[in-house]
């Protein structure tokens, strides 16, 4: 084990199992008899992320943390992106079956993972016991539209999917670059993930660096195909890859207001992300109204995608629906509170847990 600066690097050992749909490589640990907790990662990373996560809650619950397809140690199979969010929730579907998991489960989703939590609760109502959201996909997707209800841009859903991804950066994650002085290397975008406060030691981002380039990289898996089309900027989801499948042409999880049951929801927030935010750097109606891609055509066509308030505005539905949700923001952090406030993220979750 090595020293990071606050504690020791846990070492946990991972696990494989094969499901019917592919092998899933995982994390586990803690007494299964306890709470079960499963922690579902984010897009360019993998279950590496949930390392001290794992260990802090190891004592009050049994944790599992896969790797999704596409990322990780997990098989790579193509994704196909038609199936939307429906790709990685199915597979957890079979990784649950394989393991003959038979208590409901606490789902935590991050970032793009939340959107996988919210798409198995909608297919399986009654079978979470929770549901834990840290900084999640938009209901509606990533990108491409423009208001609280999710209403598209255009019916090209254009600037969404592999087509809106910086190629730099994809030919940066394929060669495994590590060196920061590239703007578009791993380690340099691994930055944007936390408050611009936040020091990542250096143990901690050799490891975070080497989840974000174990992703497939291609046209099956990150970032997909596109094809071109008449609206700005000129390109259209395809049906295959990781980004694709995060387009609102393939998600829409509105429904989750509809479920029964409804498990409570804590939804975790850092004020200073600017990776899922209604100001987003990644996001390309914000990127052209600041003026770095050409030709935007401005507010009412093609404005910043609302992806905070599209979550806020599903989880009123969903309470005035009868179900329950907490929105708890972390001032001083970004798109990783988990990461960044350790402590803070594990009193507030198992309190929550506890108190359910």
């Amino acid at each position: 084990m090595k020293g990071n600066g606050r504690k020791m690097i846990p070492e946990i050992k991972r696990k494989e199992i094969k499901t019917d749909r592919l092998n899933i490589s995982y994390f586990e640990k803690g007494d299964p008899s306890k709470e079960l907790l499963v922690l579902i990662h984010g897009n360019t990373s993998s279950n590496l992320f949930y390392l001290q996560t794992i260990e802090d809650l190891c004592d009050d619950f049994y944790v599992l943390a896969p790797d999704l397809r596409g990322y990780g140690l997990s098989e790579k199979l193509s994704i196909d992106a038609s199936q939307g969010l429906k790709v990685w929730s199915e597979d957890i579907r079979s990784f649950f079956k394989a393991l003959n998991i038979n208590k409901k489960p606490h789902l935590l989703g991050w970032s793009m993972g939340g959107g996988v939590v919210m798409q198995y609760a909608i297919d399986y109502p009654g079978e979470a016991a929770s549901i834990i959201l840290i900084n999640p996909l938009s209901p509606f997707g990533y990108s491409g539209t423009k208001d609280e209800k999710g209403t598209s841009n255009n019916d090209y859903f254009s600037g969404t999917g592999a087509g809106s991804v910086n190629p730099a950066f994809v030919e940066a994650l394929k060669n495994k670059v590590r060196d920061t002085s590239n703007p578009f290397s791993a380690a340099t975008v691994l930055k944007s993930y936390f408050a611009p406060e936040y020091k990542i030691a250096p143990e901690w981002e050799e490891i975070f660096v080497d989840s974000m380039l174990l992703m497939g990289i291609g046209d099956d898996f990150y970032p997909g195909d596109f094809v071109p089309c008449s609206a700005w900027p000129f390109t259209a989801p395809g049906t295959k890859g990781i980004a694709n499948a995060m387009s609102p042409k393939y998600v829409n999880l509105s429904s989750l207001i509809d479920i029964s049951p409804k498990p409570p929801i804590l939804w975790f927030r850092g004020a200073k992300d600017v990776i899922v935010s209604d100001t987003c750097m990644l996001d390309i109606g914000y990127l052209g109204k600041l003026g770095f891609v050409p030709g935007w055509p401005g507010d009412e066509v093609y404005p910043a995608h609302p992806m905070v308030s599209q979550t806020r505005y599903v989880l009123e539905k969903y309470k005035e629906n009868g179900g329950t949700y907490e929105e708890y923001v972390f001032e001083d952090a970004g798109h990783g509170p988990h990461v960044e406030k350790p402590e803070e993220f594990k009193n507030k979750l198992t309190s929550f847990i506890k108190s359910i």
